[in-house]
């Protein structure tokens, strides 16, 4: 998947056609609908709800506890798969794609932080971030000086052949953040980052987050229940009902 088509026309044609990649959202979600069926019928999750992300956005998806929040980034992730309704990433139907379609496009162009944070224990920092990219066929070589570099960015500089289960919570939640980063993706989602973690230790992560969108041009979906998180990302949409509404500050409640 590229960001521009390929060159095939004239000159003028290329870059009309460029331009207008660029201009088109990195994410469009058309009527996502998810049902699950239950012993008291079918319970809907999602319910046609359309969403657009455009690239370098911010953004906080908020809400009650139960309303979909984690099940519509799972969705987004393609971790899961929508009832009906159709997630466009630049362009392309991404469940249009088989399992190893949908598989490379988790590893190389989309990020994932969790509240816990999913590393393997006995690995140490540096090799589980080198997991994403030796899954993407990468030399050892090359990973090994990516996973650094990533790892003293987050101020890890000293911990790479630190095991993850000694590591402090912080720790692990900056490694996380570090693996979900190796490999550049253009779209990094986040299910309640700073849940697990104390206030202090929280907004530390939360501010690195914040940094790695405005070096890197990296776009955030992050489903937070954190209201001061929610707010300096900026942009807050609010699932209700199935839908996204307007933000009236009750989910904050």
């Amino acid at each position: 998947m590229s960001d521009a088509p390929l060159e095939t026309g004239t000159p003028a044609d290329n870059e009309k056609a460029i331009a207008t990649a660029q201009a088109e959202p990195l994410v469009r979600i058309d009527a996502l609908t998810k049902q699950y069926q239950t012993g008291d019928g079918v319970l809907s999750v999602l319910n046609k709800l359309d969403f657009e992300l455009q690239r370098g956005e911010r953004v906080a998806i908020v809400g009650q506890s139960g309303v979909g929040k984690s099940t519509f980034l799972h969705i987004l992730g393609t971790l899961d798969h929508p009832t009906s309704g159709r997630v466009m990433f630049r362009g392309t139907d991404v469940f249009a794609e088989n399992n190893s379609g949908l598989a490379r496009l988790r590893n190389e162009f989309l990020g994932f932080v969790f509240q816990f944070h999913h590393l393997l224990p006995e690995f140490s920092a540096v090799e589980n971030v080198m997991i994403p990219g030796l899954i993407a066929r990468r030399s050892r070589d090359e990973m090994r000086e990516r996973a650094e570099e990533i790892l003293g960015e987050v101020g890890l500089s000293h911990r790479l052949d630190q095991r993850a289960g000694k590591l402090s919570g912080g720790e692990r939640q900056r490694v996380a953040v570090a693996r979900a980063l190796v490999l550049d993706p253009p779209l990094v989602l986040a299910d309640e980052p700073t849940g697990n973690l104390d206030p202090t230790i929280g907004e530390q992560i939360s501010e690195l987050l914040f940094e790695i969108n405005r070096t890197r041009g990296t776009t955030l979906v992050v489903v937070t229940h954190n209201e001061r998180m929610a707010e300096k990302l900026g942009k807050i949409v609010v699932l209700e009902n199935g839908k996204f509404v307007e933000d009236d500050g009750r989910w904050a409640d």
